[in-house]
């Protein structure tokens, strides 16, 4: 399994009429934890784009318990519980506060593809090279 935290500040455009993070905020949070990940594994989203390898965001369910405000500093998890093996790569969230109290999770699957084909293609080299460590039977 493989786990990063990432660290993000709710800025005041991302509040709502309710003085809270609006719900579709989440979807960049996740983002910017998947971002930074792979960026911490040695590659960038803009190194895969020139290696022609899109990931397209195929699925995405989030919870939320618990409300968000602005300035609150988050810490976004973001966990793999498995190695890739085929097209599909499977990332879990959980979003906590400066107090540590869960307030959203969320579950979202990307698709490695090739960008000049569309077709569906596998985890570059390099990536999975970085993983396969955190995936080893004890």
């Amino acid at each position: 399994m493989y786990t990063t935290d990432t660290i993000i500040r709710v800025r005041y455009g991302e509040t709502d009429q309710m003085k809270v993070v609006y719900h579709g905020n989440y979807a960049l949070y996740f983002e910017t934890a998947r971002t930074e990940t792979v960026r911490q594994l040695g590659l960038s989203y803009k190194d895969m784009e020139a290696m022609d390898l899109l990931m397209p965001v195929v699925e995405m369910e989030s919870r939320f318990l618990r409300p968000a405000y602005y300035d609150d500093l988050l810490t976004v998890r973001l966990t793999l519980k498995e190695l890739p093996t085929g097209h599909r790569i499977e990332f879990f969230h959980e979003v906590y506060n400066e107090k540590k109290k869960l307030l959203a999770t969320g579950r979202v699957v990307l698709f490695f593809m090739k960008g000049s084909t569309m077709q569906k293609s596998t985890i570059p080299e390099l990536l999975n090279e970085k993983l396969q460590p955190f995936f080893q039977q004890l």
